[in-house]
């Protein structure tokens, strides 16, 4: 994967989580905010409905206004909404500066206003200040009843404490002595308790419901939902586009088994899918030419089978108007040489075929290429008598001899061009190594009439003839440069010509890396 795709994908991927969890901080502070001002109205309700039923509730609790800033006012001086709340009878939470203000409306149309620090340690203390003087009031035998019905009415759990086991810790017993309620909370999420000590010293103890929980599970659930639909929907518009563009490779991929060999797909932004693109461009490419080396291939070879087997066909007919043995052997001698022709021309097809169609399974191993040319030379001396074929190596050449390569099929290269330029040469032909630490590089020239510079790429051509002294009565079919220049480029190098300065013939080069490259991708297709 490229680094620089991977950094794309990797910063979208960052990009994509500070957003959702912006969204879910936005959302929950959202959620909250309106669960906190429910909470806030919710949870003092059943008190502020009890100062609501009290006749003159100031003068029953006259702690209410050094406490809680207890005031009764007139509704005029709300705003219109909070007139309409209260006049429904709800209970109203309204923020200030000094903490919230808890409002209800009175039974004789007033409003009784209370302020809180601590909505709910400050409902807690309050509540538990309401009922010590409740049940400090009454007679013991009395209390039992009233504890059931003040504990409806406040929506708590009120108890007299008994046991001993049953008493909370030292801390808090001191505080009840000295104020006569004490406060504690086992954390902070957790129902609080009051300890009340009432006038006669019997305790009650007050546990109130638990405190608001801003991650109460069904917020947590719409977070989670939240944040998995958001990804979802963000993986939904990346794979919409992988599809997309998948189905576009899909669509040419159909195209091409139809027929149409020149579709191709187009490239698009996502450096993902374009990769793909390209590559699946590449290989159309390639399937391309090969469907048309195929049918090149196809063509020229039923054009070349057909002087050989018509040879054999008028031998066969000449043998029956024979009258003695030397024209039959004759006839029997040329259909011999037309099969061997057949032979060689299967055998170059094969070879051809092998290396245009993917090339043979190159094992490259570490081989003298000067053993190679030195080897060829001596072998095409004992066919082209007539020709003068030196190898030229120079001593530099020598330290470098040894290089990545297939040996067997480097020898055909060297021999296919060693074989052609001695056929078309007058008297000589020369064969150079020049080597280096990085490259290999092979000459062969001859002092023949060279090869026009028009034609110069036109002689690696698959079955391709030059019109002058090149011609099909010089010998081969057309295969054998092509076959070197496929074996060059399976060893990641090129075969080239130009006209020799020396000899004044064709100058043909094979060059190609001394050493294969570890991770060498592959070459582009000549």
């Amino acid at each position: 994967m490229p680094l620089k795709f991977f950094l794309k994908l990797y910063t979208c991927l960052i990009v994509l989580t500070a957003l959702v969890l912006i969204l879910c901080l936005v959302l929950f502070w959202g959620v909250n905010s309106v669960r906190s001002q429910s909470w806030q109205e919710r949870f003092p309700e059943p008190m502020m409905r009890w100062l609501a039923s009290v006749p003159a509730p100031a003068a029953h609790y006259p702690w209410l206004g050094s406490f809680y800033d207890f005031r009764v006012i007139r509704p005029d001086a709300l705003a219109p909404v909070v007139q309409e709340r209260l006049a429904y009878g709800q209970v109203v939470a309204l923020a200030s500066t000094l903490g919230p203000e808890i409002l209800v409306q009175n039974t004789d149309d007033t409003v009784l206003k209370l302020r809180f620090r601590e909505v709910y340690r400050d409902v807690a203390e309050a509540t538990a200040l309401i009922v010590r003087g409740h049940l400090s009031a009454l007679l013991p035998q009395e209390r039992d009843a009233a504890i059931e019905r003040l504990s409806n009415a406040f929506s708590v759990q009120l108890a007299l404490l008994s046991e001993a086991e049953s008493l909370p810790e030292s801390d808090v017993l001191e505080r009840v002595s000295e104020r006569g309620l004490s406060y504690y909370q086992a954390s902070q999420d957790s129902a609080a308790k009051v300890l009340i000590r009432l006038d006669d010293g019997a305790l009650a103890r007050l546990q109130m419901p638990p405190p608001f929980n801003p991650r109460a599970w069904p917020v947590m659930l719409l977070l989670v939902l939240v944040a998995g639909g958001a990804l979802a929907g963000a993986l939904l518009l990346l794979l919409r586009g992988v599809d997309h563009n998948l189905r576009a490779v899909e669509s040419v991929a159909v195209r091409i088994a139809r027929g149409e060999m020149d579709a191709r797909v187009e490239t698009g932004e996502s450096q993902l899918v374009s990769r793909l693109a390209a590559t699946f461009n590449s290989m159309a490419e390639h399937i391309q030419r090969l469907v048309g080396v195929q049918r090149e291939m196809i063509h020229a070879v039923s054009h070349e089978l057909r002087t050989p087997v018509a040879r054999i066909r008028f031998g066969v007919q000449m043998i029956e108007d024979c009258d003695n043995a030397a024209d039959l052997q004759k006839q029997l001698d040329g259909i011999d040489g037309d099969i061997q022709e057949l032979d060689e021309l299967i055998d170059e097809i094969l070879t051809y075929a092998r290396l245009e169609q993917g090339g043979p399974v190159f094992a490259l191993h570490e081989s003298s290429v000067i053993d190679i040319v030195r080897q060829v030379v001596s072998e095409q001396r004992l066919i082209h008598t007539k020709v003068a074929i030196d190898a030229v190596v120079p001593a530099e050449a020598e330290t470098w001899a040894l290089s990545d390569v297939e040996p067997r099929y480097l020898h055909r290269a060297i021999q296919n061009l060693v074989g052609n330029a001695a056929r078309y040469a007058n008297g000589q032909v020369r064969v150079t190594c020049q080597l280096d630490e990085h490259t290999c590089r092979v000459d062969v020239e001859d002092d023949g009439s060279g090869i026009p510079e028009e034609d110069w790429e036109k002689v690696f051509t698959a079955f391709a003839r030059l019109d002058d002294s090149r011609t099909r009565t010089s010998g081969g079919y057309g295969l054998g440069l092509s076959i070197v220049r496929r074996i060059l480029y399976w060893h990641g190098g090129q075969a080239f010509v130009a006209r020799s300065d020396e000899l004044g013939g064709a100058r043909f080069s094979l060059v190609w890396p001394r050493k294969k490259a570890e991770e060498r991708e592959e070459p582009v297709r000549p």
